[in-house]
């Protein structure tokens, strides 16, 4: 087996411990835009000891697993965004705004009120004690600019793209530092590129290249149709994905195994490596190895397997870890009855 042929990853986020979160709480509301301290069953003298003893558990689960590039599960984090958008200077932590999420529903989202820019690091102090506890590849998420841009009431700048590029220059800032300390590869979570094609059009792809330049490591891009524990109906298609063939990225991780795509899709991104979502996250029965085998082969129709990625469809944060694991160990024997076929 080639070492770069049909690699099972994590999107980002694994089931968080009971013990550690809010999981009923979490799973009623559409995922915090804003900072949400009160989520978390543990005192926040003892919170980072606790985040780091469930990353530790999402690792060893991706290691049992036999995963080939693993995340930290994004144990420290309420939502994939929150985190980093709250995180930067700029924003009035105490006086959220209000923005229309992509169901329609208004909701708290950070409120812009100066120049956005990174005053520190915010993955990059663990990524050491990552690197402590695996040997495997390891991949940390950003939220991307676009999206952030989408997640924020704009109090400052002249436009949405002014915010967007400002906020490309701050996870640019934050990925330059995550290759430094060791990172072997940095995502961009995008889903507001789906959600908001027209704007999409207008300045996803400068604010997505500015983020993303200079990259002294792998790049990924993930979008998806949203969480499938808050979105049952997806669509069909995506309606912003071929112009992705042409952004800084190198690397397209989509969604898939929900939604049922066609795997013809992957036909519109020519120049990237594609992450296909073969593990459906809405469902919660585990799906079975041939079941995924068989979602694997109808992406080897359209791509040759050095350039597949073999990957849930999204984030894993909502379920069960039990579920979780069971899916992630079918994924991984998935891709070995297909390599069997393969190589």
């Amino acid at each position: 087996m080639v070492e770069s042929t049909l690699q099972t990853s994590l999107v980002g986020s694994y089931a968080q411990p009971n013990w550690l979160i809010d999981k009923q709480r979490l799973g009623q509301r559409l995922p915090p835009r804003v900072v949400l301290d009160e989520l978390w069953k543990v005192n926040s003298d003892a919170l980072e000891e606790a985040q780091n003893d469930a990353t530790i558990l999402a690792l060893d689960d991706q290691h049992r697993a036999g995963v080939d590039i693993v995340t930290d599960g994004e144990m420290r984090r309420e939502s994939y965004s929150n985190r980093f958008a709250n995180a930067l200077d700029g924003i009035d932590i105490d006086n959220p705004g209000e923005a229309i999420d992509r169901t329609g529903k208004a909701v708290p989202v950070p409120r812009v009120v100066g120049e956005v820019s990174r005053r520190q690091p915010v993955e990059v102090p663990y990524i050491k004690f990552l690197k402590a506890h695996t040997n495997k590849p390891i991949k940390i998420t950003l939220p991307g600019p676009f999206t952030m841009s989408q997640q924020a009431q704009n109090d400052y700048y002249a436009d949405q793209a002014g915010l967007a590029m400002a906020y490309a220059e701050a996870v640019n800032a934050e990925m330059t530092a995550l290759f430094a300390a060791g990172v072997d590869i940095v995502q961009l979570d995008e889903p507001y590129v789906q959600a908001r094609p027209e704007a999409a059009e207008d300045y996803a792809l400068e604010a997505i290249d500015k983020a993303l330049a200079g990259a002294s490591g792998s790049t990924v891009l993930h979008v998806c149709f949203g969480y499938g524990k808050h979105v049952a109906d997806k669509p069909s298609g995506y309606a912003f994905l071929d112009a992705l063939d042409a952004c800084r990225a190198d690397e397209i991780s989509i969604e898939c195994a929900q939604p049922r795509l066609k795997m013809d899709l992957v036909l519109g991104l020519p120049s990237k490596r594609i992450h296909v979502g073969v593990i459906d996250l809405r469902d919660t029965e585990v799906e079975s190895a041939d079941t995924v085998a068989r979602r694997i082969e109808a992406a080897l129709e359209f791509l040759p397997p050095t350039r597949l990625v073999v990957a849930p469809d999204c984030g894993m944060k909502y379920l069960t870890r039990d579920v979780a694991f069971a899916k992630l160990c079918n994924m991984v024997t998935g891709r070995d009855l297909v390599l069997g076929q393969v190589q």
